[in-house]
Parts: structure tokens; sequence; C-alpha cells
């Protein structure tokens, strides 16, 4: 009886330590107009009157992160469509080098250049937030916007940089990321 008493006691200080260790709120990436998985609105679409599968105003939304590990020099983010290239993914924005003091992009903040990021190269050759512009051939497209924080200062990296090549450079630095859902229906 005494051994279960001290297995008990040491699973219980146990339980108690790990409920100490995650106590701390969680790092989040969040969006004052969509809740997670929720819809983008029409303004939030791409605008390219070339294409008819782009008729919103190429408005990006808001987004705000809070929580970041503890020693974030900087942040990377980018925005990437699921179904896009027949389910290969397509890469709407790239911005990285924002500043740990950033902690979010306000609405069209992020739709033109800014001294708040390092502007990616995205699928369309844009270093802007470029909206969705699906076919009419689902009933709803998924997108992430994936926020990485990093142990980078924020002018390490060089502009330009797709996907791809900035993953690369950010192996070995990246400390955690948080990721926020976002659906979009062609009306």
């Amino acid at each position: 009886m005494f051994r279960f008493r001290r297995t008990l006691a040491a699973a219980a200080g146990v339980l108690l330590l790990s409920g100490t260790a995650y106590a701390a709120e969680p790092f989040t990436l969040t969006s004052p107009a969509f809740k997670d998985g929720g819809l983008l609105q029409l303004k939030n679409a791409g605008a390219n009157k070339a294409n008819p599968n782009c008729i919103g105003e190429n408005v990006s939304p808001p987004l705000a992160w809070a929580n970041p590990p503890d020693g974030t020099k900087s942040f990377a983010i980018v925005m990437m469509n699921l179904e896009g290239q027949g389910g290969l993914g397509n890469v709407h924005w790239i911005a990285y080098g924002i500043p740990a003091s950033v902690t979010g992009f306000a609405e069209g903040e992020a739709s033109k250049p800014s001294d708040k990021f390092v502007a990616g190269k995205g699928a369309a050759g844009l270093d802007v937030y470029v909206g969705p512009c699906p076919p009419s051939n689902l009933a709803y497209y998924h997108y992430t916007y994936t926020l990485i924080a990093t142990d980078l200062d924020p002018k390490e990296l060089p502009p330009g940089l797709t996907r791809d090549e900035l993953f690369a450079k950010l192996k070995g630095h990246a400390k955690y990321g948080a990721i926020l859902f976002a659906m979009y229906k062609k009306p």
C-alpha cells in the first residue's frame, strides 16, 4: 500500500508540474474578420480583370498574433490555397523579416508593399497579398495562413524568396508555427 501511495503521489506531482508547464498562453494567429475555418469575404478575393475568377478587391484580411516563443526575433507568413494546382497547393502570399515587435497587419496592409515585412514571391510572381481566384468547380476552397516564429534578424533574408527557398533558409531557425484556416466560395 505504501508503494502505491508513493507512486500515486509521484504521478500527482508530475501532473501538477506538467499543468504548470502548459500554463503559458499558446502562440496564436487570429483574424477579427473571420473565425478559424471561417469564410473570407468577397473583398478578400483577388482582383484581376483579365481573369474571370478574380472578382474581389484584393483586400488582405486583418491578422493578429500573440504569445510568440521566447527568443523570437522575426516572423514569416505564408498563405496557401490547398486545392490549387491540382492539389499541389498554390502560394498566394509570402512575407518574412517581420520584426518581433509587430503583432499583426491591419485590413489591406499586406495588399501593398510595407516596411513591416520583406516580400517573397508567390505563385503569381507578385510580392504582396493575392486573394483567392478559384474556378467555380468546387463548393469551397481552403486556405492556410501559417505564421512562423524565427530566431533570425528581420533583415537577414533577401527579398523575393519563394516558399521553398524561404523554408530552406528557415531550417534550424524556425521556433514554432501558428496556423489559421480560412475558406472561400466564389459567389
